[in-house]
């Protein structure tokens, strides 16, 4: 069984001994930390909640809003939702935060709670650990008989984000609607098969093919949208004759494509497509993480605008995008990022985007495909022991390459002309993450094995 416990929430597997898994103790003592802190923080008593369709997401969904309405706080519940949904949804409320009920990618054993401020983002570091202090000193007062919370049940938030999305100067209905296109989705058992059917007919699809719809949590693949687990989906876009096939995971925040050729888009290449398309609209700046292709940052300077990277973290892409007042931002992994909309990782407005992008491009997803920079990441990991100093071990390397670019905002990023290498320590596992990228395979896994080597020789391992 595993808990653990992160800034910006709690996740662990279900069942198991208190402090050791996802149990009911442990959900109502860091639910209870985190309606304390809302509540002291914006002086509000409400806060929105929202699950995904996982097996056990009923049940945490009945501890979760149990306790906030003990805490004296009102409950908005949207049922089944996405993540970018609740997202949403905060602020409209004027709510003083949100709970999102996922585990994200994990499989289905997993459950977590996402927390998110007033402005309905993911809790930053220094909020983060205020809530794990409450909740390691059990901070927190439940109100009395005649103070306890209500629960309103509001499933009129698919349609308001769907609605939002449509009002986007750059999301253009009819020319999707124009465009005829015949698209599979794969929404993996969960809460993308009532959200993604519902947006692509208010954008004037046709022809939809739904293949892992039905909202019972019951994951037909690793919910993770990576090539190895979407092969289902690119055979179903070959036998239908689809122009495209779309993969989104449990909680709809991250997005793939799969090209009318069966081919794999590439999730590196959903923001880059998506960047491309807003900035030749709207001159301006980008931001993803240290880790994503530098492909976005070659469509960024080709429309004269600038590339900033930021420390791997959701919260950290957003806080850069906002500082540098960027147009679109987000992570490699398919996370798209539209501050018009709301700033967090939202599958529904990248699809929005794209699919305009499509239909004025005028071609084939294949096509659209060959027109960006092609990169190839390699993504390699160290096992560490306990006694490794992985301070002194990343500035041992960085001497060896200071005379290389470098950043060591999150780990230790060198860049060598158009490739690069970024070491970082893993948040989740004893492991350090080794991610390189170069314009071939060859090119990017000779640059990885170079640095193991390296690390190799430093920690002396034979």
């Amino acid at each position: 069984m595993t808990l653990i416990k992160s800034i910006s929430g709690i996740r662990g597997t279900i069942g198991g001994k208190v402090g050791e898994g996802l149990t009911p103790l442990d959900i109502v003592k860091f639910t209870s930390a985190f309606g304390a802190w809302a509540v002291k923080r914006s002086g509000l008593k409400k806060i929105v909640v929202g699950r995904d369709a996982r097996i056990s997401g009923s049940m945490v969904n009945n501890l979760v809003i149990g306790t906030l309405q003990g805490l004296g706080i009102d409950v908005i519940d949207l049922g089944l939702s996405t993540t970018p949904t609740v997202e949403v949804a905060v602020p409209a409320e004027q709510a003083a935060g949100g709970i999102i009920i996922t585990a994200s990618h994990n499989p289905k054993q997993w459950n977590a709670l996402k927390l998110l401020n007033a402005d309905g983002e993911f809790i930053n570091d220094a909020d983060g650990k205020a809530v794990l202090e409450i909740a390691d000193n059990s901070d927190f007062n439940y109100a009395d008989v005649n103070d306890l919370g209500t629960v309103t049940l509001d499933d009129t938030y698919l349609q308001k984000h769907i609605d939002a999305i449509l009002a986007l100067p750059l999301v253009d209905k009819e020319a999707i609607a124009k465009a005829d296109f015949k698209i599979v989705i794969d929404c993996v058992n969960s809460t993308g098969g009532i959200f993604v059917p519902a947006l692509l007919k208010a954008l004037g699809v046709q022809t939809v093919h739904e293949l892992y719809c039905e909202p019972d949590g019951q994951f037909p693949h690793n919910p993770e949208p990576l090539p190895e687990n979407l092969r289902a989906l690119s055979k179903e876009v070959v036998s239908k004759k689809a122009n495209l096939g779309i993969a989104v995971d449990p909680d709809v925040d991250r997005l793939c494509f799969v090209a009318e050729d069966g081919n794999m888009f590439g999730e590196e290449y959903t923001l880059v497509t998506i960047a491309d398309y807003v900035l030749k609209n709207k001159v301006g700046n980008t931001v993803s993480n240290l880790s994503s292709t530098r492909a976005l940052r070659d469509v960024t300077e080709k429309a004269g605008g600038i590339y900033e990277a930021a420390a791997v973290g959701e919260v950290n892409v957003v806080n850069k995008m906002k500082e540098t007042n960027a147009v679109i931002g987000g992570e490699g992994n398919g996370g798209v990022i539209y501050p018009e909309l709301h700033y967090g990782r939202d599958a529904l407005v990248g699809i929005a985007l794209f699919l305009t992008h499509l239909a004025k491009f005028g071609k084939s997803v294949s096509v659209l495909r060959s027109t960006y920079p092609s990169y190839f990441i390699s993504k390699n990991k160290i096992t560490l022991t306990p006694e490794m100093d992985i301070d002194a071990l990343l500035l041992k390397v960085e001497e060896k390459y200071k005379k290389q670019p470098h950043s060591t905002i999150d780990g230790l990023k060198i860049e060598f002309d158009k490739e690069w290498v970024h070491l970082r320590r893993s948040n989740t596992e004893p492991i350090i993450r080794i991610y390189s990228e170069g314009n071939s395979e060859q090119i990017a896994n000779s640059l990885a094995n170079k640095i193991i080597d390296d690390i190799k020789e430093i920690l002396q391992i034979r």
